[in-house]
């Protein structure tokens, strides 16, 4: 779950094992340059299509191409880079933004195409003013698209959500282990959460978290509780 810090803009986000940190989300005129800036790529990434397509294309492709083109640029152009990128368009990761879902995991496929989606919505006679209003009104800066995606635009340099792509990618680093005795569907799912929030904890505060159950599964002072809960992660997650 996710709420707001009191005195200030920030929110607490809980995974469901009772790991906490904050999020920052961006605030409207952080949003809009961002979005400025992704409206001049598209544009030049626009006019650039349409040099090569009157250079070499004409004769081939008739004006449909122009068309189909821009269409995709003004309807898929952020949901591709939130896919490609997690969350990050050109314009946002030159301020240091990023989109995620409320709990500050990933973007899902399906959250991005909704809040992009309602793009249409947001600007309605290209005005804007459907969005300000409510971003003005939220705390976290959430235009109508962010509350039908739970979605949130934060500060990546201050919130410190990871920038791997998965679990996987950095497992491999870490030996296997076996727990001292067998785990309750509960007990895995706590761990796979943690595996999950790792990269979002410092050192210290992993090993603070993870002592209490990895001193109940058989941990030893060979390892850090914190690698001694990825390492079990490994061995049940099949990781290579």
């Amino acid at each position: 779950m996710a709420g707001p810090v009191k005195n200030d803009t920030a929110f607490r986000a809980e995974t469901p094992e009772g790991i906490e940190y904050t999020l920052y989300p961006a605030g409207i005129c952080a949003r809009f340059c961002a979005y400025a800036l992704d409206s001049v790529f598209r544009w030049l990434f626009l006019a650039a299509f349409m040099l090569i397509y009157y250079l070499a294309l004409h004769a081939a492709a008739g004006m449909w191409l122009i068309l189909l083109v821009h269409f995709c640029l003004d309807w898929f152009y952020h949901v591709i880079c939130d896919l490609l990128f997690r969350g990050q368009s050109p314009g946002k990761r030159l301020l240091g933004l990023r989109v995620v879902e409320s709990d500050g995991s990933p973007v899902s496929p399906a959250s991005s195409f909704i809040r992009n989606l309602l793009r249409f919505f947001d600007s309605f006679m290209g005005l804007y003013l459907i969005a300000f209003l409510s971003a003005a009104a939220s705390r976290g800066f959430r235009r109508p698209g962010d509350w039908a995606a739970g979605t949130l635009v934060i500060y990546t340099w201050q919130s410190q959500i990871p920038q791997r792509t998965g679990v996987m990618d950095w497992l491999s680093g870490i030996n296997p282990a076996s727990p001292g005795r067998a785990l309750s569907f509960e007990e895995k799912q706590g761990i796979l959460m943690f595996a999950r929030r790792y990269p979002l904890l410092g050192p210290a505060r992993a090993d603070e978290i993870a002592a209490p159950l990895a001193v109940s599964l058989g941990h030893t002072a060979e390892t850090g509780p914190a690698d001694y809960l990825l390492g079990i992660t490994r061995s049940f997650a099949g990781t290579p």
